[in-house]
């Protein structure tokens, strides 16, 4: 796959950066999110509490089985052979045991035609599924990437199992990576200790991604829809901070001069869990050369591109007036040109790395190399 930008992916925040609104950008483009999470961690429930509410929204939820766990019938009114279900509220509901693309074209196409109506997509993937090639599916396919717009990725977490998951099973550590939103369930079963404890343990493997406790999956719709957490533009605009923003890492180890490199903490209850998906961050004030930094960036990905799970970044590139956005998935990366720096601005660049053992020595100094 091509380590540099590829066409869809810039295309979907491209509007972003002629500061059009938001809304103006999605317009034509169906909102799609991934919600994934391990068996009883109350995924279904949430479904059921998003179909069912009285938001006025239309949604489409894809099924994505990759096997034989069968969908909670109840939800679905009936067990048909017909593939897609029309729900009497408006909704949609379809059950996909072969491609996913081809689905979401399907889906589509009856839009186009008038068959279905709806106006956003929910996948649901199965307990033991990798988010990484559901969500790439929306950047590799220029014939999808021109239909939907890959909203988030939502991670639920059953506060009771979920250390034991977490200990045993390494999808659920990269469906902890793979996330924009995580919502946590079951925590009135648990002390608040261990609420405590496990959040801890996700911050430290993804500091991107803020944690929500809930109860029996009843969350705000705000909290589940439109949250742009592959539309980095759109992200900067609401958090200015993201380039100030700690990760929840307590404070950056590293240098004190022009950049620092940061790195968690080591708290002592941390030594119980060495997951091996991590984060790590890397700041600098000094501009990167661009050349460079594609070059060494692109060679990482050919590389690590299956063990990176979500890379994002701000960056400060010599010989821009502009932010430079940039952020991938396994193996896709793109950029985008993003908001000017504001007079008198701190210049700098934040650069968050997510995956499955990664070298980190390896990408700081390739990445301190790379600098002006």
């Amino acid at each position: 796959m091509p380590a540099k930008p590829t066409a869809s992916s810039t295309r979907q925040s491209a509007g972003q950066s002629t500061g059009e609104s938001p809304a103006q950008i999605i317009q034509g483009l169906i909102p799609a999110t991934i919600l994934t999470g391990f068996l009883g961690s109350g995924k279904t429930t949430l479904l059921k509490r998003v179909l069912s509410e009285a938001h006025g929204q239309k949604i489409a939820v894809i099924e994505n089985e990759f096997g034989a766990e069968n969908i909670d019938n109840d939800i679905l009114v009936a067990d048909t052979q017909e593939q897609i279900i029309q729900m009497n509220n408006g909704c949609v509901c379809c059950t996909i045991r072969e491609d996913l693309r081809t689905t979401l074209a399907d889906l589509a196409e009856k839009r186009r035609k008038g068959e279905l109506d709806f106006d956003r997509v929910v996948i649901e993937t199965t307990g033991l599924a990798d988010p990484g090639p559901v969500a790439q599916t929306f950047f590799v396919d220029d014939e999808i990437a021109e239909t939907y717009l890959l909203d988030s990725v939502l991670t639920l977490v059953d506060a009771k199992h979920a250390q034991a998951q977490l200990d045993q099973r390494q999808e659920a550590r990269r469906q902890i990576g793979f996330a924009d939103q995580i919502f946590i369930s079951k925590t009135d079963l648990v002390e608040q200790a261990e609420v405590e404890a496990l959040m801890h343990r996700l911050k430290h493997m993804n500091p991107r991604a803020p944690q929500q406790a809930v109860h029996f999956g009843e969350v705000p719709i705000a909290r589940v829809f439109d949250l742009k957490g592959f539309n980095l533009n759109a992200k900067l605009d609401i958090d200015p901070d993201f380039l100030n923003a700690d990760d929840g890492q307590g404070h950056h180890h590293g240098h004190d001069h022009d950049h620092e490199h940061g790195e968690h903490c080591d708290h002592p209850h941390h030594h119980a869990h060495d997951d091996d998906v991590k984060s790590f961050v890397f700041r600098s004030k000094r501009a990167f050369n661009p050349a460079k930094l594609e070059d060494f960036l692109g060679a990482m990905v050919q590389v690590y591109g299956p063990k990176m799970l979500r890379y994002k970044g701000v960056l400060h590139m010599k010989g821009s007036d502009r932010k430079v956005i940039f952020q991938g998935v396994h193996q896709l990366m793109g950029s985008d040109l993003g908001p000017k720096w504001a007079p008198g601005e701190d210049k700098g660049s934040k650069m968050v790395f997510i995956g499955i053992e990664l070298p980190r020595e390896l990408l700081l100094q390739g990445l301190e190399q790379c600098l002006v």
